[in-house]
């Protein structure tokens, strides 16, 4: 569902800057495109970068802190949490997310006594399995 969220959100922009031009306020000359204009413009293309990373940061902030759960969790019926159970806080989704490593961290699930990974640790969280719904 990242991926999706992702390509909507780079949509969102081309379309953006397809209306401007359509509207005369925007002008892409020296460029192919608006999709070649983003990729490679000394300024834009940074700044599109920064927007696309901020929008995959924020999905899993907003659904770590609300529900414990990304869309991927809730199927595998999984749940990060803090050891009393409650929402984990902004920070606590932010740490968890910059020490995670792209999936490296749980490399030390096997050696840690309560199974978590080095993002958890840091982050003093926890993932539990959910019971099965009847």
């Amino acid at each position: 569902i990242i991926i999706a969220i992702e390509m909507l959100a780079a949509g969102v922009i081309v379309a953006l800057l397809h209306a401007l031009m359509a509207l005369g306020i925007f002008n892409h000359s020296g460029y192919a495109d608006v999709s070649d204009f983003l990729t490679n413009h000394p300024i834009w293309s940074p700044a599109y970068t920064f927007y696309l990373v901020v929008v995959w940061v924020y999905f899993f902030v907003f659904f770590w802190t609300r529900a414990g759960q990304t869309l991927g969790m809730r199927a595998w019926k999984l749940r990060v949490q803090n050891k009393d159970g409650s929402a984990i806080t902004v920070t606590q989704a932010l740490i968890r997310l910059g020490t995670s490593g792209f999936g490296l961290a749980n490399l030390c699930v096997p050696f840690d006594p309560q199974k978590r990974g080095f993002h958890d640790i840091w982050a003093k969280t926890e993932v539990v399995v959910l019971p099965q719904a009847r």
